[in-house]
């Protein structure tokens, strides 16, 4: 029998008991840590391992799974039951763990981390994925592992203007809001948001709103630290550049060299830099040669970093005190925009937005309603008729990389990008089609996302999409001084300024409000004040990129593209798709390959006819009519002789019923035979003159039509 140590600490998020339990499960973790919530059981499990060899990054993996049985559910595929590689909601949950506790970590750590945060039971109502982040950092507090403070997540929602902490499901869907918030208890780390063009302002508030939920979340997770926090069991492994080679190399490297480096393209920038370690190797050959065996402390490689670090301080100081960027942009400026629509023929829409270096190749295809994607997921089975891709190739950063497939980088950027108009989308019931955007990057130097935003609003407006406002986005950025309060806010980052800068916030939205927000923090947090300051200079950029892609695509077009397919609405008696369908699917079938349309039918009766022309539209229409007609006294139809009796002559009738036509009304005359006037096959046009309470069709003859 194991003696199990089970220790716990109790919280309240917004009215409900919140628990953090240790010691009872995966006792084999370096850390783990159960968040129970009511019926909700989250599990984060953490572990560490030795360092890679040659490894000169920070090697963590998050994984992120919601159990089916979580739910009390089976897969929905009839041929896979388990679960296997992680929807896409799943990867970008991991995500969403991974970025505010990466930074946590001390610089240059290389020890392998990997987290396994798993959903054990669902509530059914309420997203687990903010409660993993929570989660993890306990398991993490609890194994002793280097991290400068506990962290937390919430959700935040807003029902008419009032937030709401940890919103269900239904809050979220039906509200103006869905924010997520990470932070220590002090500053926060992360911000990933959609919203329905909500105010900076209210942006700001609910943030904060959030922040002081995740205070008294971190204060639970000190309670368990004292009770059940362990001495870390693992040789924590650094790969920093030699601070006292650093020094060296500063004396030597000039001012006047580094400001070589200041270049209006990516590619200027790297030779320059290229052509400077260059110069500072063979400045230091001698060393170099002689201590490359003595832990590598002046080989090339630790030069190349040294150099890089020192250019990249240098850059941050020069930006803090002269306002001075890498291409010459004062801090508040966009670079240079290049807009162009319908650059591809064949597809249903498509545009090129370019800022600087960074170019997004956009294009739409309108599909048929049945064409929307089914996401089977642990808490519920939903469709998506808008859905964004994101492609990243190797050449986009001049890199010889080959596919291997989508990564979750790609997964986080796409989703991002599709939240952002989501807002602006047309109602279904007026534009019931399938919406896809896929973006191709085909050149990055930084903001590639806020650019598949801007490039999305082009080739959905050109594609003759209805949105309701255009949305644009900027990619913000931050340079602060540890050493006092000086910061800068930078408009429209670049790559490189990504990389050394401390914030990286994603701002998009239309005139009215903000739609989409990520923000990810590299330091020990942002001020509130930094923030707000933030939000209004982002504004400004992208209202000024709003300008220049208005030049080219003020509004959406009136027309459809001519290659996009129609769709034509109809409305039936739901009694009645069963002849629709047919006897195994037999008549629907038999009207689409006929047509060439293909028809999406509703419970409702609603149909969806989606063909590549008019005229394959209409047949299937008048099809659908034939199959589903209900007979009214005093319509005129045409139909064939099916059947001919002594007392008189069958019709066959659209709706597929038959209707009769009695010998005394097949003319004004006497008639003796029913076959003096007309034969099997013929085809005449008669009048309903009878439908009795069986539902039995009595016709008259209007005219003989063969």
């Amino acid at each position: 029998m194991i003696d199990l140590k089970v220790e716990e600490a109790s919280s309240e998020l917004a009215g409900r008991q919140l628990k953090l339990r240790t010691g009872h499960v995966a006792f084999q973790a370096d850390g783990a840590v159960t968040l129970e919530m009511g019926d909700l059981v989250v599990l984060a499990a953490v572990m560490m391992g030795p360092a890679r060899e040659g490894g000169d990054f920070f090697p963590m993996l998050v994984d992120y799974e919601e159990k089916f049985y979580a739910a009390g559910k089976i897969k929905g595929s009839r041929f896979i039951k388990r679960e296997g590689r992680p929807p896409e909601e799943c990867i970008l949950k991991a995500r969403m763990i991974d970025r505010p506790i990466r930074p946590l970590f001390p610089k240059g750590l290389i020890n392998d981390v990997v987290v396994s945060a798993n959903v054990l039971s669902s509530d059914g109502k309420t997203d687990p994925g903010p409660h993993a982040i929570t989660a993890t950092s306990a398991a993490l507090v609890v194994a002793g592992y280097p991290i400068a403070a506990p962290l937390a997540g919430v959700r935040v929602g807003m029902m008419n203007g009032e937030l709401i902490v940890n919103p269900t499901y239904e809050q979220t869907e039906q509200g103006d809001l869905d924010l997520v918030v990470a932070g220590t208890a002090d500053a926060v780390m992360m911000v990933e948001a959609g919203a329905k063009e909500i105010s900076d302002e209210k942006m700001a508030e609910a943030i904060q709103k959030g922040h002081e939920a995740i205070k008294v979340l971190c204060e639970a997770q000190e309670q368990l630290r004292k009770k059940a926090g362990k001495q870390l069991k693992h040789e924590l492994v650094y790969s920093l550049p030699d601070e006292t080679m650093k020094a060296e190399l500063k004396k030597v490297i000039t001012a006047k060299q580094l400001d070589t480096l200041y270049q209006p393209s990516k590619a200027g920038v790297y030779e320059a830099l290229k052509k400077l370690v260059e110069e500072v190797v063979e400045q230091h050959r001698d060393k170099i040669d002689s201590e490359a065996d003595e832990h590598d402390k002046w080989s090339e490689r630790s030069v190349t970093e040294a150099v890089d670090k020192i250019f990249k301080e240098y850059m941050r100081k020069s930006i803090l005190e002269k306002g001075k960027r890498l291409d010459g942009r004062k801090v508040d400026d966009v670079r240079p925009i290049q807009v162009g629509v319908d650059v591809l023929p064949k597809p249903h829409g498509s545009a090129m937005f370019q800022r600087g270096e960074t170019q997004i190749l956009s294009v739409l295809t309108l599909g048929a309603p049945g064409d929307a994607q089914t996401i089977d997921l642990m808490d519920s089975d939903t469709q998506k008729h808008y859905f964004h891709h994101y492609n990243f190739p190797g050449f986009s950063v001049g890199e010889a990389k080959g596919s291997r497939g989508v990564g979750r980088r790609e997964i986080g950027h796409g989703f991002l990008a599709e939240r952002a108009l989501v807002a602006v989308l047309p109602e279904r019931e007026k534009f019931p089609y399938t919406i896809r955007v896929v973006s191709e990057v085909l050149s990055c130097n930084g903001s590639s996302s806020m650019g598949s935003v801007c490039g999305s609003t082009l080739v959905l407006m050109a594609g003759g999409v209805p949105i309701t406002a255009p949305v644009s986005a900027v990619a913000m950025g931050l340079v602060t001084d540890s050493d006092s309060d000086a910061y800068q806010i930078l408009t429209d980052i670049q790559g490189m300024e990504d990389f050394a800068g401390d914030m990286d916030l994603k701002y998009a939205g239309t005139a009215k409000g903000i739609t989409a927000l990520q923000m990810d923090i590299k330091v020990g947090g942002v001020s509130v004040k930094q923030m707000k300051e933030a939000f209004a200079k982002a504004r400004v950029g992208m209202n000024f990129i709003a300008a220049e892609m208005a030049k080219v695509m003020p509004k959406p077009r009136a027309e459809l593209s001519p290659h996009a397919p129609l769709i034509e609405i109809m409305q039936i008696n739901p009694d009645l798709i069963r002849n629709v369908i047919g006897k195994g699917g037999e008549t629907i079938q038999g009207i689409i390959k006929e047509s060439g349309a293909e028809i999406d039918i509703e419970d409702s009766g609603l149909i969806y006819i989606t063909a590549p022309n008019k005229e394959s539209g209409q047949k299937a229409i008048a099809m659908i009519k034939q199959q589903t007609y209900e007979a009214k006294v005093g319509d005129v139809l045409e139909g064939e002789v099916v059947r001919i009796m002594e007392f008189g002559a069958f019709v066959g009738i659209p709706g597929g019923k038959d209707g009769l036509i009695h010998i005394s009304k097949l003319s004004q005359t006497r008639v003796n035979r029913v076959e003096d006037v007309v034969k099997l096959g013929d085809l005449v046009k008669v009048k309903i003159l009878e439908v009795d309470q069986m539902g039995r069709i009595n016709l008259g003859l209007v005219e003989k039509l063969s």
